[in-house]
C-alpha cells in the first residue's frame, strides 16, 4: 500500500513549485503556518479534510489532483 502521507506531500510541492510560491506563501494563501506546510510536503503530517481543502483552494486544483498516483499499487 502506498504512503498517502508522502503522495500527497509529493503532489502539493509540485504544485506549489508550478506556480513559483514558497512553502512561506503557500501557508499564507491557506492561512497555515510554513512549517506545517513543510511537514506536510515531507509526509510528516496527517492533513485534516479542512486543510486539504484550504491547500487545494489555494493551489487552484481538484482535491483529487492532490491525491494522483493514491490509488495505484505498489510493487513489493
Amino acid at each position: 500500500m502506498p504512503d498517502i502521507k508522502k503522495i500527497f506531500g509529493k503532489n502539493v510541492r509540485t504544485y506549489r513549485e508550478a506556480k513559483n510560491l514558497s512553502q512561506e506563501q503557500l501557508a499564507d494563501l491557506c492561512g497555515l503556518h510554513r512549517t506545517y506546510i513543510s511537514h506536510v510536503e515531507c509526509g510528516k503530517r496527517n492533513v485534516s479534510v479542512e486543510n486539504i481543502q484550504k491547500i487545494a483552494q489555494a493551489l487552484r486544483v481538484k482535491i483529487s489532483d492532490l491525491f494522483a498516483g493514491a490509488d495505484a499499487k505498489k510493487n513489493k
